[in-house]
């Protein structure tokens, strides 16, 4: 048609198509099904380990005293005024326990730093090798996580005690006339460490390496900057939230570590998950055990916030 003028008559727009009745409902699923699954996984059982670190030891089964008393609500307040603080109190006055967590954190904060110093050159050379190499050395890469982490510990007891794969080179080569004692002490620890979680270091700064911009750097030796100037002023500085993150990935599960310094580390070790172990299972007490575990978490809550943040930047 046209209109007074001769002029065609614009279209009028179509109404917007109805909103979809069920598309809150299953963004709300889609929301709710990762929050169902932390509480019932995380925050459940942390409410469980902070009411037994509540209670008081005692001779039964399980050997703590209960909490709360589920029945009349005149009962659960009567039963709520008698939670003692006594396992906390013990871990602040108790050397032991201090020096567990510190020795943790220091274990931890090393075996992070080697792990980040064996990393780097990996990562660096995996995102300069040729597209068709890169799969390959990924997939070398993650083929440790294909064996049990058991396994794989118990395999470095063969390597570092005394009469081990290590030693028997080392004599072999002559650059030892004695046999070292490597197996229980803290190198051990470190070795199996950063071993264990060397490709948590490694993928991350790879991912962050593979997906930097290879024209900087060579605008950055047009400009005058050697190979070394310009690692250190465009690559290493694009790569650090791949370190970070590597960092936090190896640092917070390194804090908490049992098995490798129990199977590895010597008595001298000492370790918050060690000690965590035998208290609950060796000395059976569950309210200060469950104490360490508080503890050790609201330590941890502060990487992982510092993780969560740096991932949030990142993205």
């Amino acid at each position: 048609m046209s209109g007074l003028a001769g002029g065609p008559v614009p279209a009028t727009p179509a109404p917007p198509a109805p909103a979809r009745s069920g598309g809150g409902w299953w963004k709300g699923v889609v929301i709710g099904v990762p929050y169902l699954w932390l509480a019932v996984l995380f925050l459940v059982p942390f409410l469980i380990v902070f009411k037994i670190s509540l209670s008081e030891t005692a001779i039964a089964q399980p050997p703590y005293l209960p909490v709360f008393e589920w029945g009349s609500v005149s009962g659960l307040v009567e039963s709520a005024r008698e939670l003692s603080l006594q396992s906390y109190n013990w871990l602040v006055s108790d050397p032991l326990y201090i020096n567990a967590y510190l020795s943790s954190l220091r274990i931890a904060a090393i075996s992070t730093l080697l792990s980040l110093l064996v990393a780097y050159p990996l990562a660096y050379a995996m995102a300069r090798a040729s597209n068709q190499l890169r799969p390959v050395l990924v997939m070398m890469t993650i083929l440790p996580f294909w064996t049990s982490f058991l396994i794989r510990v118990y395999a470095w007891i063969g390597i570092l005690r005394n009469e081990g794969y290590l030693n028997q080179f080392l004599l072999g080569t002559g650059l030892v006339s004695a046999p070292l004692q490597i197996l229980n002490t803290n190198i051990a620890v470190y070795i199996g460490i950063v071993y264990s979680y060397l490709p948590f270091m490694v993928l991350p700064i790879y991912a962050s390496l593979e997906r930097m911009d290879r024209r900087l750097l060579e605008a950055a030796e047009d400009l005058g900057c050697t190979p070394v100037r310009a690692f250190w002023s465009v690559t290493f500085p694009l790569s650090l939230p791949g370190v970070l993150a590597g960092a936090f990935l190896v640092f917070i599960p390194a804090v908490g570590e049992f098995v490798i310094p129990d199977l590895l580390g010597g008595s001298e070790t000492l370790m918050i998950g060690k000690t965590l172990w035998d208290e609950f299972f060796a000395n059976r007490d569950w309210p200060v055990a469950s104490a360490v575990a508080v503890i050790l978490l609201l330590i941890l809550v502060v990487p992982i916030a510092l993780f969560q943040r740096i991932q949030a930047k990142t993205v």
